[in-house]
């Protein structure tokens, strides 16, 4: 870029300010992906809490079902009819281990031990006395069972899931976080056993969820480091290229620092010289796709650098001022260069021009739109004037007395890139515009975004409603352009149709449509 602010540095201050500039994009990649991956680690471990919550409350369903069915059977002697019943609950029920009845806070019937098995009942053992996550019973000591008791007067029933089920679900919910069910002062991990201490704290992306049916909890989390550990599996591309977007912008500004030249007499130098060209971008019929206008955009052909990106040099040309005269010489360049191929242009041809905030102080915009439209036959071009939005247009005096003179002359408003801009609403509020140009960022999600697309709908409904002509930058895309057509839009500019070309190229594309 052929714009700088100061003259070279020594060696030393290049090379450090060179390294800086290369650490800096690298540091800021690295923390940004590290919050990805935390954020994703986190909403990963919320995601495996609320799916174990969802596990066991299957798995405590069914228990509920199973002792609900039982509990009229208790106080009933533990015949072979009420044994046949325990072990037809634990067939039907899936995760159902076991089933028990009680009497008068004792078991005498189980499932497990073909009938009659007594067993005194301590309620504080259960949370809110109805659920227990023991370690183990009598037929398997040391296996975590999850015990749920239904009470009604002296009448008890019991059912149980046993560790299989529990520790299949902590393992296999998730290949990355961790889980751990609690009970009340107990819990249990993937390893099967029951702890009655302090459940330990995830260093990262720690989630605690508790069931809204039953009395229970899950956690859910990863140990220390899994962060930079998911970075390295999932990221070595980004990684990779945020260091190679490091080294760049070290040469970058290794490159930039030995360049001096001060960017506003730089500007008015190339201004003297010349070197601000107009290229042409066609803009067509929505209907027939005919040539209809033409937007004029403004280039920098530098002697050493070439062809200089607009957006390196128009903020810079606003901040100064010096985007009216570049304007103005912009203006008598095109029409010298299309002046003599007036014959080739359909009636009322369009030529789109952008003016900004500095063009407005003062009526001077009238006579240079004045000088533009005497170098063509009357009626055979149209002008129009496009707002930007870079600096904000005032509603005073000036302004409206100089868009009232513009169209007494016959030039025509419209604004540009509607809809990305805080003041769009209030430039049609407070100026008698013609066109709006539709932003290409709502054109490209065309197809592709909702949200975009009814923004794109609105703007063209809204048009419709003030009975405004309206034109569709940026389509690149045969779909787009059918979508557009179909909605009735009036005009359609981007690559589909043309690129911005020199006058000869674009004059001599002109003559092949």
């Amino acid at each position: 870029m052929p714009l700088t602010s100061k003259g070279p540095r020594s060696r030393v201050a290049r090379y450090f300010i060179s390294a800086i500039s290369g650490m800096l994009p690298v540091l800021l990649g690295v923390v940004i992906l590290y919050w990805q991956a935390l954020r994703t680690l986190e909403q990963s471990t919320a995601q495996t809490a609320q799916e174990a919550v969802r596990q066991f409350d299957l798995m405590l369903d069914n228990t509920a079902l199973a002792a609900r069915a039982l509990l009229p059977l208790a106080g009933q002697p533990c015949d072979n009819a009420v044994q046949l019943a325990l072990r037809e609950q634990v067939t039907r029920r899936p995760f159902v281990r076991a089933t028990t009845l009680s009497w008068q806070k004792n078991i005498y019937c189980s499932s497990l031990f073909g009938g009659n098995y007594q067993s005194p009942v301590n309620p504080d053992d259960y949370v809110d006395g109805s659920l227990w996550l023991m370690n183990g019973n009598p037929v398997t000591p040391d296996t975590a069972l999850l015990v749920y008791r239904l009470v009604e007067g002296d009448q008890g029933a019991f059912a149980s899931v046993d560790s299989y089920h529990l520790t299949n679900a902590l393992r296999l919910i998730s290949r990355y976080a961790h889980l751990i069910l609690q009970v009340g002062p107990n819990w249990l991990d993937a390893n099967g056993k029951v702890h009655d201490n302090a459940v330990p704290v995830f260093a990262v992306a720690h989630h605690h969820l508790a069931s809204g049916r039953y009395h229970y909890s899950v956690d859910a989390g990863m140990p220390e480091g899994e962060t930079w550990r998911y970075m390295q599996a999932r990221y070595p591309a980004l990684f990779s290229l945020v260091v190679f977007f490091g080294v760049l912008a070290g040469v970058l500004a290794h490159w930039l620092q030995k360049r001096s030249s001060a960017p506003t007499q730089e500007l008015q130098r190339a201004l003297s010289a010349n070197e601000f060209i107009p290229y042409f971008q066609p803009v067509v019929r929505g209907d027939t796709r005919q040539w209809a206008g033409c937007e004029v955009l403004m280039r920098w052909k530098h002697p050493k650098e070439g062809l200089v990106r607009p957006d390196l040099f128009i903020p810079l040309a606003e901040d100064s001022g010096l985007i009216v005269p570049m304007t103005r010489a912009l203006l008598r360049q095109t029409a010298a260069q299309l002046a003599p191929h007036t014959e080739r242009f359909s009636p009322g041809f369009h030529i789109g021009v952008n003016i900004t905030a500095r063009h407005c102080q003062d009526l001077e915009l009238v006579t240079d739109c004045r000088e533009f439209l005497a170098a063509f036959p009357p009626g055979h071009v149209t002008l129009v004037l496009e707002l930007t939005e870079r600096e904000l247009i005032e509603p005073t005096e000036t302004t409206r007395s100089l868009f009232d003179a513009l169209h007494q002359l016959g030039v025509m408003i419209a604004i540009d890139d509607f809809g990305t801009g805080h003041s769009s609403l209030g430039y049609l509020r407070n100026f008698n515009v013609d066109y709006l140009k539709i932003d290409q960022s709502f054109v490209a999600m065309i197809g592709v975004d909702a949200l975009s697309r009814h923004i794109l709908d609105s703007i063209i409904e809204l048009s419709a409603k003030l009975d405004l002509g309206i034109v569709a930058e940026g389509v690149e895309t045969a779909e787009q352009c059918e979508y557009l057509v179909a909605q009735g839009v009036d005009f359609l500019q981007g690559y589909l149709f043309g690129r911005p070309l020199p006058c000869d190229e674009f004059i001599k594309s002109l003559g092949s449509r």
